[in-house]
């Protein structure tokens, strides 16, 4: 047994997931960090795009942009770390970095998801009830909309982070994963860890909760628009939803093969993959989908780009 003049030996964690420094860790370094500068140019230049055009300020893209917003910070509340692990030979994070990093990335994901149920709202609402969508999803009711997504996404992780603050870590410190993670963390805890059962089952309500809203959501709006007669109305209406439900498939899928397996355990190899997929891999391709597959997006991007231009060629 240790004693408690023990628990507060352990003030730092050791990320074990990471490839050794001579094996080649630095050239993953490099592709990591083209990957995050792109999330965050690429994120920014959505959220740019829909707030200084005025003809996508409306729900829809009111709720993109805030959604690319949110990336930013969520990737910034890893990937830094990782690029730093990376060229360090020291791959540690102090207990209060690493309660912080769980807690804003977990928050902002936690946000990002909730953003996602009521996009998916929205496009129900939009197509389902067109004309009533006016005066459904005012500008104001948008707004709330956004803010509580985020004030609740923050607000709902706090308790969880504030009992393992008060959990003793007394040894090891071996983090097996390459940020700091709810169960890789809990499983160090020198205390009974059956709490991890009980957190899964939290996790794994939440996210089947929002996959059934948003699942059923899109299942009533692909009823709708295949009622639509004409094949230009049906690929009107499966164009404003093609981008979301894309990055719905790519984020809670990644997310539930991370927090839906309970104690099913994957090769050390498999679960760094995992956490790459939804950590980097999914903010990655969200300016890509929302860029690419979008006419108007791309026409604000556009304006963006030659305001940019212009700015430059007046300040030279």
């Amino acid at each position: 047994m240790v004693g408690a003049n023990q628990t507060s030996m352990v003030t730092e964690f050791l990320f074990s997931g990471f490839p050794k420094f001579e094996d080649g860790s630095l050239l993953l370094f490099i592709p990591l960090f083209i990957i995050y500068t792109f999330i965050i140019v690429g994120n920014l230049t959505v959220f740019f795009a829909v707030r200084m055009d005025a003809h996508l300020h409306n729900p829809m893209y009111n709720f993109i942009s805030t959604f690319s917003f949110l990336e930013v910070w969520y990737t910034t509340a890893t990937i830094p770390k990782m690029l730093s692990n990376l060229v360090s030979e020291k791959r540690t994070i102090s207990m209060t970095g690493c309660l912080l990093q769980m807690y804003f990335f977990h928050s902002l994901g936690n946000s990002e998801g909730i953003l996602l149920t009521t996009m998916a709202i929205d496009r129900y609402v939009a197509i389902c009830n067109p004309l009533r969508y006016p005066t459904i999803m005012t500008p104001r009711l948008c707004a709330q909309l956004s803010a509580g997504s985020c004030i609740f996404g923050f607000l709902v992780l706090l308790p969880e982070i504030a009992w393992i603050s008060t959990l003793p870590f007394c040894g090891p410190n071996q983090i097996h994963q390459i940020f700091c993670d709810f169960e890789p963390v809990l499983c160090l805890a020198c205390t009974d860890t059956s709490m991890i059962l009980i957190e899964d089952v939290i996790h794994a309500v939440a996210i089947i909760i929002a996959v059934l809203i948003i699942a059923l959501s899109y299942i009533r709006i692909i009823t709708v628009i295949l009622r639509i007669p004409s094949v230009e109305g049906h690929q009107k209406a499966f164009s404003t939803c093609a981008s979301h439900l894309g990055v719905f498939l790519m984020f809670y899928g990644s997310v539930s093969l991370m927090y839906l397996r309970f104690s099913a355990t994957f090769p050390p190899t498999l679960d760094t993959v995992i956490a790459l997929m939804f950590a980097v891999l999914a903010p990655f391709f969200n300016p890509i989908i929302y860029s690419l597959r979008n006419k108007d997006m791309k026409i604000a991007i556009k304006k963006l780009l030659c305001l940019q231009k212009v700015f430059n060629a007046s300040a030279s």
